[in-house]
């Protein structure tokens, strides 16, 4: 009996010791308690930004914050939230997340967060900011700054384009061959494409998609190289790879048939007196052949003479209009590919075999 009453004893010393520490491990707990969001301070509201492609990773803006207040010493997570201006945040996307109390967007940063928004290249639109901040790991005690509204007017580098749908294809504009323009804002658009027997230009929605319902052009009647949106006729061709030139503003085209490309110059076998004929794959968009070249100049010419040729004036490996003549680095055999389907960005490769 006596040997039970110890173990009881000792058993209820170990509960007070428990108990008494929980107490104390309670009294020394830290319990963070929501008090103040953070609020924005720079830049103003009203702040109008237009972004350049030319200074991408130059910092556009800075957003500065007061800290948040949750009552303790505790680390603090901000998200960075805009939505288009007016939305109330209906479909905030997150710009940024940072423990400071601060973060800076690069031209290319906002650019790519307010097209992804849906603002317009070029045209100035309002964007909605605000601070979330947070603690811990998920996200908890979340608290919202007051929303600031700048003025953000994007860029792209991507030309304008149209489509050119028809028989070549399946008449669908949104697999369509492009056209690019020269600018944004310009009216004159140009590109290669192999035709069959019929095709119509297609122009992209607001959000970029083309299909039909959108502006197109078709051939006013006349078939002389005038473009209608009004009552127009399919435009006619004869099988062949074509470059065509549209200005939707004057209404114009044309249609040039390009379908035999070859190399020629010095490097080549026949020199600067005959081409060497590429041929075309229908499944790369491209133009190749595989020829012994020397050390010395080659160009492109279409259509054996000399008034469509392009060089590569810059040795940049794009080519140009009536460019410069193009050095082989060594003799050698090569396999030579010309690719005219990115309009206005025309490539070509030399690979040594």
């Amino acid at each position: 009996m006596k040997k039970l009453n110890k173990i009881s004893a000792g058993f209820l010393a170990i509960v007070a010791f428990v108990g008494f520490n929980a107490c104390s491990d309670d009294d020394n707990l830290i319990i963070a308690s929501p008090q103040g969001g953070p609020e924005l301070r720079t830049p103003a509201s009203g702040t109008a930004l237009i972004l350049n492609a030319d200074n991408a990773q130059d910092v556009a803006t800075t957003l500065v914050w007061d800290d948040a207040d949750y009552d303790t010493q505790t680390a603090v997570t901000y998200d960075v939230e805009i939505a288009l201006g007016g939305t109330e945040f209906a479909a905030p996307v997150n710009a940024g997340s940072t423990n400071e109390r601060f973060l800076s967007w690069t031209h290319t940063q906002l650019n790519d967060a307010a097209i992804g928004l849906g603002l317009s290249p070029f045209i100035a639109g309002d964007v909605d900011v605000r601070i979330v901040s947070s603690i811990g790991t998920q996200d908890a005690q979340q608290q919202v700054s007051e929303v600031l509204t700048i003025s953000v007017t994007p860029y792209t580098t991507s030309l304008p384009k149209i489509a050119v749908p028809g028989n070549h294809q399946g008449w669908d504009p949104g697999t369509a061959p492009r056209l690019a323009a020269s600018d944004f804002g310009a009216s004159d658009y140009e590109g290669y494409v192999w035709l069959e027997t019929e095709y119509k230009f297609v122009a992209p929605d607001d959000a970029g998609n083309f299909a039909w319902g959108n502006l197109d052009w078709g051939d006013d009647g006349s078939f002389s190289g005038i473009l209608t949106d009004d009552g127009e006729s399919n435009v006619p061709a004869t099988p062949g790879y074509y470059l065509l030139q549209v200005d939707t503003e004057n209404l114009t085209y044309s249609a040039t048939q390009y379908s035999n490309w070859g190399l020629i110059g010095s490097g080549t076998p026949t020199g600067w007196d005959s081409d060497n004929d590429m041929t075309y794959d229908p499944a790369t968009q491209t133009f190749s052949i595989t020829i012994d070249l020397t050390a010395d100049e080659i160009k492109f010419r279409a259509n054996d003479g000399w008034d469509w040729n392009y060089g590569d004036t810059g040795a940049d490996g794009k080519l140009n209009p009536g460019g410069d003549n193009i050095a082989v680095p060594a003799a050698g055999n090569y396999t030579v590919v010309l690719d005219l389907s990115n309009p206005r960005e025309y490539t070509y490769t030399l690979t040594l075999n």
